[in-house]
């Protein structure tokens, strides 16, 4: 059955919009609330700390009540996208109506939450749509998550485009966005409507215990992070330690198009030689690219674009072959999905998480302070180590895991 009678390009549509509301926002909504409005970078982490903590219970909850929704499944899913789109727009179309630290977290709140639910539910239909065909889910994680990374570029570089056009650039994205969520709703509506409702519940003990669904969950946790860190920090490293203030929009796009572009060849690369020693070649090309990044200053923009194609093409072996990995393992052992991808959306943002906690204070007590142009060389100097160093080392640590996992199992 070829992928347009499958409704594939219903799922890279979704994605781009997910994806839109994920990493994107981790990337622009700190800074945005730190220049516009004054908030120091440690509440800001304490806040988005605070939301992951949250997200503890919350992301198990939703994967349980993913998978109970049976027939209703449609009409929760719009009703997530609603959400998602209110609240978008109330984190940037809006002044804040109470005081802009707690405004923040509100919003943000109502973002995220929205995010997990539509996450959780669009990976568990991404299982029954495929079931147990290996190959499919290599094919349906490119189509996905080629779209998730298209949508991941159009966000990262519409705010920094509608500033030539808009006096209020992130209230005009945050416009659009709301629209292409509608859109996409729709258009995903029928995989929703014919969903199975015969897929008795998963048990959240079942995947635990399963130990290649749980080395699976741990190495993306670890594999994870680095790009957590690296987004976390990106605007600040591109203005400060570049000194390219103007180029934080063309690099993204650089980074998150390599990725988008280099996804369908990661899967076809996978479904000839294995998924374990691609996903693995791709891991030391991102340890290279992190470590080229270390020796670069003030001026180096050039090689800093040629390291973001190389560590954005890395990125798309991560998106696409890892979930692609736990979904094939979740349709044997627990094939309705939801509290397996649960696991999954609360594995990925702990990584955001730890890197808003950790590195925005760090930065902050190192001398760095928001919209100053001539920042100390002590920060500078942390900026570096956080930004390159620390995703080094944890990407060493993934390849260590994957290099110890037996996927044949």
């Amino acid at each position: 059955m070829t992928a347009l009678a499958q409704r594939f390009p219903a799922y890279t549509g979704f994605a781009a919009v997910l994806s839109g509301a994920g990493l994107p926002i981790y990337i622009y909504a700190p800074k945005y609330y730190a220049d516009t409005f004054g908030v120091s970078l440690t509440a800001l982490g304490a806040v988005l700390f605070g939301l992951r903590l949250f997200d503890v219970i919350q992301d198990p909850v939703l994967g349980w009540i993913s998978e109970r929704l049976r027939q209703g499944r449609a009409f929760a899913v719009g009703a997530g996208a609603v959400l998602l789109a209110a609240s978008m727009l109330g984190l940037f179309a809006m002044a804040p109506p109470i005081d802009p630290i707690w405004w923040f977290g509100i919003t943000i709140t109502g973002l995220f939450s929205a995010f997990s639910f539509l996450t959780i539910n669009f990976y568990a239909q991404g299982i029954t749509k495929v079931g147990d065909d290996t190959k499919g889910h290599i094919r349906l994680a490119a189509w996905r998550e080629s779209g998730a990374l298209l949508g991941v570029c159009l966000a990262a570089v519409a705010p920094t485009l509608l500033m030539d056009v808009s006096a209020a650039p992130f209230a005009t994205f945050a416009w659009g966005f709301a629209a292409a969520t509608l859109v996409a709703t729709l258009f995903m509506w029928p995989e929703w409507t014919g969903a199975r409702a015969d897929l008795p519940p998963s048990p959240m003990g079942v995947i635990l215990r399963d130990p290649l669904a749980r080395r699976l969950l741990i190495l993306a946790l670890v594999n994870a992070t680095p790009l957590a860190v690296s987004s976390t920090l990106f605007l600040f490293y591109v203005e400060s330690r570049l000194g390219a203030p103007g180029w934080e929009g063309p690099l993204l796009v650089m980074f998150f198009l390599a990725a988008a572009v280099s996804s369908p060849i990661w899967s076809m690369l996978a479904r000839r030689y294995g998924e374990k020693p691609v996903l693995l070649s791709a891991m030391v090309l991102a340890v290279a690219s992190f470590g080229i990044t270390l020796t670069l200053g003030q001026g180096d923009t050039t090689a800093f674009a040629l390291i973001c194609i190389a560590s954005g093409a890395t990125i798309g072996a991560d998106l696409t072959l890892l979930p692609a990995m736990f979904a094939r393992r979740l349709a044997v052992i627990a094939p309705n999905g939801g509290q397996g991808f649960g696991l999954w959306s609360l594995v990925s943002k702990f990584t955001l998480a730890f890197a808003a906690v950790l590195l925005l204070p760090l930065l902050e007590r190192s001398g760095f302070t928001v919209s100053v142009s001539a920042q100390p060389e002590q920060a500078l100097i942390m900026l570096t180590v956080l930004y390159a160093l620390v995703p080094s080392v944890l990407k060493l640590v993934a390849i260590a895991l994957l290099a110890a996992t037996k996927l044949e199992d």
